[in-house]
């Protein structure tokens, strides 16, 4: 009889399980408890027909929706053609444009919101010119409008990210037997290029989606009387006009059956568009000529310089004098010494260490569920696999509640500590890391590390020498957009956070509150310089200005 060998890796893969139960399967089951458990312990659906039952709170619902599909459809409208651009043609200052993209979706949402006011608000620098030089009163920056616009600036470069990628795998043979059938220009791109890049534009929309209906901060800067979701679930949590937490329970559920059902829908969609593209023959880049090349060249540079505008006004206020929230002739440093004496180094410290520590579990949970499901697939690993998926679907407001919920109270008491707030970093942003480094170790051919065992190496060997170092690539490329969507985090961090454990995000944000505009922009510049940082670093590393993989 043969003994069957042990399975290191199914050990491995239970304790995954178990890490996950705790982190994601037992504080979701909290939530959903305390959304039918009443304080006295009766079991209630009230919570839910309070909601669908006053318009006051289901109006928030459709407001997420209308701003949410409104934004989708505007960042796919701006974002492929300046995609296809710089797929396609050689522009002048690629890089440049590149960089620049990147770094306006590398930012917390609700600084851009936050900017605009400055900019086009009610006092507002552009405001008044335009009504002091042509008499024009511009429209209000405040409500439906103003969010879609900041939301709309900020996650376009998440569309040209995917398609830019998408447009590359295109084989240039489909191009030229398309252009000898007479297919080209305009028609081409409706016809060929948007049919066969299909399923990469339903996985921007989906980016898009999620990030939109998620975000907090824009609509409770920029909101005013028109309240979203996001804002009514934070009010109900953690209001100043007292909290309901049942009730926000009973949001939490909501706001994860809906982003759910997009989520399935999105993978519906994709599904009837199932097939492969083999790029054995990349696509040349065209030089951008002539009149045609002038009006890319416009449209690329003027839409990246708009987009990044609230930032580079946010590093220019940084160093404005200011008092409270009026800003006056003159530059000093006196906001950055202002925001020294307001535990400056202390969050600059809580950002970068909670951060870092944050990025290492995701990293080691990455390549460990990357290689199980790839190289040792299995019902169990897939469950896995899944289950890592649900913070993709899931608001940061509810990862946050969640936690509380489960890790708030004793025996655990965790409110407020570096550990939740790592916790919630890890478990928030690990999908972005777990997907790149899934699809970068499916290329790798298992005959490479067939041939280093067969050599006398150890699986484990293996496994550390070969295979990881092979996967470098798609780790660290998940690893940068996993890093500055940590370090930008809000809507997880306002719930969760104490002084001790306040973040450069959210301590610009806290200013912004408390009319503090100076002291709020230098802690926004700050951050701004090292999501900047960040950037570069991956690109030095990575040896490619067009390389990050979503």
């Amino acid at each position: 009889m043969v003994k069957k060998r042990f399975d290191g890796w199914f050990i491995v893969s239970i304790v995954m399980l178990l890490l996950f139960i705790a982190v994601l399967i037992y504080p979701m089951f909290g939530i959903i408890k305390q959304s039918v458990i009443m304080p006295d312990g009766s079991f209630s659906w009230s919570q839910f027909q309070k909601f669908f039952g006053q318009s006051y709170y289901s109006k928030t619902i459709v407001n997420s929706f209308k701003i949410t599909f409104f934004v989708t459809f505007m960042t796919l409208l701006i974002g492929i053609p300046f995609a296809y651009f710089y797929a396609f043609y050689r522009l002048k200052g690629a890089k440049i444009l590149f960089v620049i993209s990147i770094l306006c979706c590398m930012s917390a949402p609700f600084l851009g919101a936050y900017s605009w006011v400055m900019l086009l608000g009610r006092a507002g620098v552009i405001t008044k010119f335009f009504k002091s030089a042509f008499g024009i009163r511009l429209p209000s920056i405040y409500g439906f409008g103003g969010i879609a616009l900041s939301q709309t600036l900020k996650f376009f470069p998440l569309v040209f990210i995917y398609m830019n990628g998408a447009f590359k795998s295109i084989d240039n043979t489909l191009m030229e037997a398309s252009s000898n059938m007479g297919c080209v220009g305009v028609k081409r791109l409706f016809n060929i290029v948007l049919n066969l890049t299909m399923p990469t534009i339903l996985a921007a929309s989906l980016m898009v989606f999620m990030q939109a209906f998620a975000d907090f901060g824009t609509p409770t800067v920029l909101g005013e009387g028109f309240k979203t979701f996001p804002v009514l679930l934070y009010n109900e949590y953690l209001g100043e006009n007292g909290s309901d937490y049942n009730f926000a329970a009973a949001l939490a559920v909501i706001a994860v059956i809906v982003t759910a059902v997009i989520f399935f829908l999105q993978k519906w969609a994709t599904s009837r568009f199932k097939f492969s593209i083999n790029a054995l023959h990349p696509v040349e880049k065209k030089p951008a000529k002539g009149f045609g090349g002038f009006l890319m060249h416009l449209y690329c540079y003027l839409l990246c310089a708009i987009a990044f505008l609230p930032q580079i006004y946010i590093i220019y206020l940084s160093f404005r004098k200011c008092r409270g929230a009026v800003f006056s002739p003159g530059f000093s440093l006196g906001n950055y010494q202002q925001a020294i004496k307001k535990k400056l180094w202390m969050a600059s410290k809580n950002t970068v260490v909670m951060g870092v520590l944050a990025l290492l579990i995701i990293i080691v949970i990455a390549v460990i569920l990357a290689y199980l499901v790839v190289r040792r697939s299995s019902a169990l690993n897939h469950t896995l696999d899944t289950i890592s998926m649900l913070p993709y679907i899931m608001p940061g407001a509810v990862i946050g509640i969640a936690l509380l919920i489960a890790y708030g109270a004793k025996p655990f008491a965790l409110t407020g500590t570096m550990t939740i707030m790592i916790m919630s970093f890890a478990i928030r942003r690990m999908p972005y890391t777990i997907r790149s480094a899934t699809a970068t170790l499916m290329q790798i051919p298992i005959s490479i590390e067939e041939a280093a065992v067969s050599l006398g190496a150890s699986k484990l060997k293996t496994f550390t020498k070969i295979t990881v170092p092979m996967m470098s690539n798609g780790i660290i490329s998940g690893a940068i957009l996993s890093w500055v969507a940590i370090v930008t985090e809000l809507s997880s961090s306002v719930i969760l956070y104490s002084n001790k454990t306040a973040t450069l995000t959210m301590q610009a944000y806290i200013y912004i509150g408390r009319g503090e505009y100076g002291t709020a922009a230098a802690f926004a510049a700050i951050l701004t310089v090292i999501t900047a940082i960040s950037l570069f670093l991956y690109m030095a590393i990575s040896k490619s200005e067009d390389d990050i993989q979503l």
